[in-house]
């Protein structure tokens, strides 16, 4: 491929220009009260910061330059913006409302520092299918849910009080900072005849978002946190399964099959989670003790059925009395 040009160089960095000024005009609308643009500025920046890294590997326009810019626009527009909408919306001039904001984004920045240095990292092969945490764009996102349910329905309700919001603040920075794995959509392959369907589902999709923009908003940030426990159940079984790193889904949905047929064929069951069943209980019971002159006199015809026997033929041992 050629060289690209220096006009081809800038455009995927005008993309990330235009998600950071995205991000950070949400603060101004949300100053202004107008709470659905800032929530429309900051999709709008997750948008942006989609395109602009794909727009750079297609164009062969990836640069250092353009690496540092991306993380600056990100920590902004995900991590600052939405925390000042947040705090303006519910905890303007609480103290405590703006350590939970603080919280948020230095949070924020920590995870787009870690994902910077493991790119240096070795990682498995099949790592790069995940992130290590919640991604910045969905974090920004889901940090407004509380606001963007409180728009829709149009009045508040336990879903737009303090307490809760700071809670949800608090629990949406974790997740950012996390070891949870999560899915990495840019590297999802659809078979050839999947694609038409695909295309209906997106156009569809997209008549949704013009149509019913928060209603679409919160079935996305719904089904994502819905996702996570999937995609850490996928990479634990990858993890496991070196023989699936390298091949594509269909062959790996036919290891799986496989794997199960094989351990249906060997009879082997899940564990029992720490419980011993009732007939392996009585199998590792300890056994009774048996005493060698019980068994003399068996085998000499002495303990013949029905006869009582006594205290010294059970091999017990007599007390005595005081």
């Amino acid at each position: 491929m050629a060289p690209s040009g220096p006009g081809i160089r800038l455009l995927p960095n005008a993309i990330t220009v235009l998600a950071m000024s995205a991000g950070l005009s949400s603060v101004h609308f949300a100053l202004s009260g107008m709470w659905g643009a800032a929530i429309g500025a900051i999709a709008a920046a997750a948008l942006f910061d989609g395109l602009d890294g794909r727009l750079a590997r297609l164009l062969d326009a990836t640069s250092k330059m353009g690496a540092e810019l991306d993380s600056l626009a990100d920590a902004i527009s995900f991590g600052v913006a939405p925390a000042l909408v947040i705090y303006v919306w519910q905890f303007e001039g609480s103290r405590q409302g703006w350590v939970i904001a603080l919280v948020f984004a230095v949070c924020m920045v920590l995870r787009l520092a870690r994902f910077n240095t493991l790119l240096e990292v070795e990682q498995p092969p099949y790592a790069k299918e995940f992130f290590v945490g919640v991604p910045a764009p969905a974090g920004g996102l889901l940090l407004l849910l509380p606001l963007i349910v409180d728009e829709q329905i149009g009045r508040p309700g336990w879903w737009s009080s303090g307490p809760v919001v700071a809670v949800w603040t608090v629990a949406v920075a974790l997740l950012l900072v996390s070891r949870i794995p999560t899915l990495s959509v840019k590297t999802i392959k659809v078979p050839p005849r999947y694609v038409a369907p695909l295309l209906v589902l997106v156009g569809l999709l997209a008549a949704a978002v013009i149509t019913f923009p928060l209603v679409a908003l919160i079935a996305a940030m719904l089904v994502y946190l819905g996702h996570l426990p999937y995609s850490v159940r996928r990479y634990r079984w990858l993890a496991k399964h070196p023989e699936a790193w390298s091949v594509p889904a269909a062959d790996r949905r036919a290891i799986k099959r496989a794997h199960g047929v094989a351990a249906r064929r060997l009879g082997l069951r899940q564990p029992l989670g720490g419980r011993v069943a009732g007939a392996a209980r009585r199998a590792v019971r300890r056994p009774r003790r048996v005493d060698p002159t019980q068994v003399a006199a068996e085998t000499n015809g002495a303990g013949r059925a029905g006869k009582r026997r006594g205290w010294r033929h059970m091999g017990l041992r007599r007390q005595d009395r005081p």
